[in-house]
């Protein structure tokens, strides 16, 4: 009973967070405390300016440009675009691990050594050529979230993560390979679309990874990519 318990109380802290996924938009009202009014209060809200709702999402808007301090160094500077997306919960997964820089770093140094591992860009294609993490294979998330749509694709996405379709939503998952996979950033649903897809076949649990922060967050931490 207990462990029933257990598993109610985790669908429903999964579900609780799905739900809240674009309510950044919506904003919380919070009381500012000792504030000069009393009861003043602030809407905190995800804030994007109406011009930038307009700006495209293309490689050449989201990844140049500069931002900072005029006296900072231009080497030292680089600008990330307000633009449109959902901002994505910490936690895909109850079983998925979340990770950060430092974690995709260490799984790109063990990957060098391990054939059963795979670093995965789940972009278009145009935007894993313009720029994406070293080491890392472009697996486009539409394969996965649109399988009946490209079925040629999918099953060749699945024999390169090592698994084994033996019929129809029948898989054998005995090599299936431990992946880490990442987008744009956290406001970017493409590499949770491509998880989800792969959870609903029932990928092992285990052997998923997400990098929640994707290109935004490694960009924005200095650390080397495919573009210099």
């Amino acid at each position: 009973m207990k462990i029933k318990k257990l598993l109610l109380l985790s669908v429903v802290a999964f579900v609780s967070l799905q739900a809240r996924v674009g309510f950044e938009y919506d904003g919380i009202s919070v009381k500012i405390p000792n504030a000069a009014t009393p009861g003043k209060t602030v809407v905190v809200k995800r804030n994007i300016p109406k011009e930038c709702l307009k700006v495209p999402i293309t490689n050449e808007m989201v990844w140049t440009g500069n931002y900072a301090n005029p006296n900072v160094p231009q080497a030292c500077k680089s600008t990330y675009v307000h633009t449109t997306g959902k901002l994505t919960p910490i936690r895909l997964d109850e079983d998925i691990e979340t990770y950060g820089e430092l974690e995709v770093l260490a799984f790109i140094k063990e990957m060098q050594q391990n054939d059963k591992m795979l670093l995965i860009d789940a972009r278009n294609d145009e935007w894993y050529e313009y720029r994406t993490i070293p080491g890392a294979v472009n697996m486009p998330y539409p394969y996965f979230k649109d399988q009946d749509i490209f079925k040629e694709e999918f099953e060749e996405m699945l024999d390169r993560l090592g698994v084994k379709m033996l019929k129809k939503n029948e898989y054998d998952f005995t090599h299936a390979k431990v992946i880490a996979v990442f987008c744009n950033g956290p406001w970017c649903a493409q590499s949770s679309w491509m998880i989800n897809a792969l959870l609903e076949i029932d990928y092992p649990h285990e052997n998923i990874k997400w990098y929640r922060g994707g290109m935004q967050d490694w960009l924005g931490a200095g650390m080397t990519s495919t573009r210099e």
